[in-house]
């Protein structure tokens, strides 16, 4: 659910899970159930759910306007709409999705293509600490407020 901020609409992000689950209208029923900030739209994603969350927002960065991605393994948009802004962050020791293969190919690729794209890359693994977690939801909060 979207983060309470008062009266009048609020941000919105659709977080996507890695492998191995499924999501059947979400954006429909949280469009029903609140007032969303339509420049506030998010969608996000770990893992398998990052390249998901950066397919998906290239492809509809009409209504996604900040794409959060960590631990990215690989974008494959059919077709891209919108400029939506990107956060990528990524563990250097990553033994699942390692770094070389994939946040530093898909950052540059992003950047040349013309996308906003601010990279956190830390020590660690396969796992997203709590500090880039706060600095990715600092960074989208702060892209959709007016």
């Amino acid at each position: 659910m979207p983060p309470a901020r008062g009266p009048g609409p609020s941000p919105l992000a659709v977080v996507l899970h890695g492998a191995g689950g499924a999501a059947e209208q979400a954006l429909e029923e949280a469009f029903s159930r609140t007032a969303v900030e339509l420049d506030g739209v998010a969608v996000a994603g770990f893992s398998d759910g990052a390249s998901y969350a950066l397919s998906l927002g290239l492809a509809n960065g009409d209504l996604f306007h900040a794409v959060l991605a960590f631990f990215p393994g690989f974008m494959a948009p059919m077709i891209r709409h919108g400029r939506p802004r990107i956060f990528v962050s990524h563990g250097a020791s990553d033994r699942v999705l390692p770094v070389d293969r994939c946040s530093r190919r898909l950052v540059p690729e992003l950047r040349e293509s013309g996308y906003e794209v601010a990279y956190e890359e830390f020590r660690g693994g396969h796992q997203v600490p709590p500090q880039t977690a706060a600095a990715a939801v600092r960074w989208w909060i702060g892209s959709s407020q007016p």
